[in-house]
């Protein structure tokens, strides 16, 4: 059965089709249309329209995590597709902050968007499969927290500040021919503890690819590498990655990775 995977939104642009900081991604599954998040804005939209796609046929949606840039797009998502429904990571909330010098700045979802749309969203819990061969998995390491405030992120909560846990971060993952291939859109986590996570949640099948994000725009040169060495120690075979990897670490990536790794851009084709 072939996956078809078509990129949306990303940074880089492809000739008339406009690129912003954000990741939208279109999956043809059997016979399903799966949208992965919806970018920073409604251009996914007009990206559709430019790509020959009808947003009316996609079927699911899922948000990978609760941040602007993957979000900020799907109010306008329900209002031009009146039947998919959006799965999100339990405990998803508008509540994600990063602490810029003395200040927290605000980079979560539309503050609105689940009590505006209630009927359209469903919070999951645990390994949940959406259609056959396809499932949302949740983080499985512990301490994420660390992560969290390496990279300055946090949670408003009742009882205060609290150093994001990634807790609503999720894996989109497709069995495909060659395997399973994860879809970690920033990939907060770790993208070699999300792949360590799916390999422990599928023991008797084949992790062969990881597309998304990787988080390495603000990263060192040195930390891209020993990154690069993480992802090898996997046995990963396939690797696409865009978005807040950035030029740069792509780049690092490459030369450490050869032909495993591929970038992306609006309008990039994969199948499997």
């Amino acid at each position: 059965m072939q996956t078809k995977i078509k990129i949306i939104i990303d940074n880089r642009p492809q000739d008339n089709i406009l690129g912003e900081w954000g990741l939208s991604v279109l999956i043809r599954y059997a016979d399903k249309n799966i949208l992965l998040d919806a970018g920073s804005s409604d251009l996914f939209l007009e990206n559709m329209k430019k790509l020959g796609i009808d947003v009316e046929d996609i079927d699911l949606a899922v948000l990978s995590h609760a941040h602007y840039d993957h979000a900020n797009g799907m109010p306008a998502f329900f209002k031009h597709n009146k039947k998919a429904k959006l799965y999100v990571r339990e405990g998803t909330s508008d509540d994600c902050y990063k602490r810029v010098f003395l200040f927290r700045k605000y980079i979560g979802i539309p503050h609105d968007m689940l009590s505006e749309y209630p009927d359209r969203i469903e919070a999951v819990s645990g390994d949940r499969r959406l259609i056959d061969g396809v499932w949302l998995i949740p983080h499985k390491t512990d301490g994420l927290e660390s992560i969290g405030k390496r990279e300055k992120m946090c949670r408003k909560t009742k009882k205060g500040w609290v150093t994001d846990d990634f807790s609503h971060e999720q894996s989109l993952v497709l069995d495909t021919d060659k395997g399973l291939v994860i879809l970690n859109s920033c990939s907060h986590g770790g993208a070699a503890n999300i792949i360590n996570e799916v390999q422990g949640t599928f023991p008797d099948k084949k992790v062969y690819g990881i597309i998304g994000g990787f988080h390495l725009f603000n990263k060192t040169d040195d930390e891209i590498r020993g990154f690069a060495e993480k992802l090898r120690a996997t046995g990963i075979e396939y690797i696409c990655t865009g978005h807040c990897t950035k030029d740069r670490a792509f780049g690092i990536l490459k030369e450490e990775l050869g032909d495993k790794v591929c970038q992306m851009q609006v309008g990039y084709e994969i199948s499997f």
